[in-house]
């Protein structure tokens, strides 16, 4: 049914100027988005515009853009940055970072996947609905849409390593896992962080995480250091039940 709603979608965009160019550096997910959203901006800009000429004119205009955009499939900034989304590549992050705090302290802390959004940004909320099975919201950079998926913890051993992946039919294919080490003095937790995130193939969904790979990958590499120093606040000291 997606599939088929998507398909009408495309195909009446399609008549509206949806076509190849052969010079197109966006993908058809972020076409399409690109396409409603710059109609909607270009429709509120000029309802605005005898009240508020400037605001009216910068929002015409970025509208306009939009449109283009999402007609054209070329992105100007994105030629300019030699970004092209028609193709988008799987966001693979991996990490090491060592933190002050006892090894069995900081798994529990992440076994606990609600606590997440603690320290990662880019998660806007994780619940668990089971002790293996959970749902995840991500922020977007500019908040124009969340992504939600169900994810599955598919490997775990206590104290020493987390694994989970999303379920199938997610709207975003998320993958991670986490090995905990005690250093060598005893008194602190190195920890191997890869987290992987799959833009499935022909889906709106591919085209809203292509329009943010770059942007994204960059705050979940953020979100695994500020790890580091959350780990060492009072905040973490409190919930893990260690002195202040």
């Amino acid at each position: 049914m997606k599939n088929e709603l998507n398909n009408q979608i495309i195909e009446r965009l399609t008549s509206f100027g949806l076509r190849s160019t052969g010079k197109e550096n966006m993908d058809q997910g972020e076409r399409i988005i690109s396409l409603l959203a710059g109609s909607w901006l270009l429709y509120t800009s000029l309802k605005k515009i005898r009240k508020h000429p400037f605001l009216g004119i910068q929002g015409a205009a970025a509208g306009g853009l939009m449109l283009y955009r999402g007609a054209t499939g070329a992105c100007p900034v994105y030629k300019q940055l030699n970004i092209d989304t028609t193709d988008p590549q799987a966001i693979n992050i991996t990490e090491d970072i060592t933190v002050n705090a006892p090894k069995d302290k900081v798994y529990a802390f992440w076994r606990e996947l609600s606590n997440l959004p603690r320290f990662m940004k880019h998660l806007k909320s994780v619940e668990e609905t089971s002790d293996r099975i959970s749902l995840w919201t991500a922020n977007t950079p500019g908040g124009l849409i969340d992504l939600n998926w169900n994810a599955e913890v598919t490997r775990e051993e206590e104290g020493s390593y987390l694994g989970w992946r999303s379920l199938e039919g997610s709207m975003i294919d998320n993958a991670g896992k986490v090995e905990f080490r005690e250093t060598l003095n005893g008194t602190g937790t190195e920890l191997h962080i890869e987290i992987d995130y799959f833009p499935p193939a022909g889906s709106v969904g591919r085209g809203i995480a292509s329009l943010f790979n770059g942007i994204f990958e960059r705050m979940i590499r953020e979100d695994i250091q500020r790890f580091k120093n959350y780990a060492e606040e009072s905040d973490f000291k409190q919930y893990a039940g260690l002195s202040l």
